[in-house]
């Protein structure tokens, strides 16, 4: 069995976050959200102040992904930082690593939890009588 694996682009926030930027930084990140399924992972690792400009930009970024059944991720997210998320109430639509080589793995590891496990013929029968 083949299993492709979809690339994972990381992309690194600026330090200072405004109007210029943030519009740069969508252009760039354009290219790469443009696929299905896109996997993000933004490097936070620069920014020491999380304010609204750039929680809008990540936030923006999330968007641009989820509009195509993709995700983002946060990296290197400074405690600080990863306050101000909380404060804001948009730490709940991210997940949060403390390294952007955790980041990247989190999008390569299987989900064993999701599909429940196959039940055994004498099961599936004591189910099928349960609904009747």
């Amino acid at each position: 069995m083949i299993i492709k694996m979809r690339a994972v682009t990381v992309h690194e926030v600026p330090e200072k976050v405004t109007a210029a930027t943030e519009r740069k930084f969508l252009r760039d990140l354009q290219q790469y959200v443009e696929t299905e399924r896109p996997r993000l992972v933004l490097d936070c690792s620069k920014v020491r102040q999380m304010d609204n400009n750039t929680i809008h930009l990540l936030l923006c970024c999330l968007e641009e992904a989820m509009k195509r059944n993709g995700d983002v991720k946060l990296g290197a997210v400074r405690p600080e930082a990863k306050a101000t998320l909380q404060f804001a109430g948009v730490s709940r639509l991210f997940e949060v690593y403390n390294t952007v080589a955790e980041a990247t793995q989190s999008f390569r590891q299987r989900f064993g939890g999701i599909v429940p496990p196959l039940l055994e013929p004498v099961e599936q029968e004591r189910e099928a009588e349960n609904v009747a």
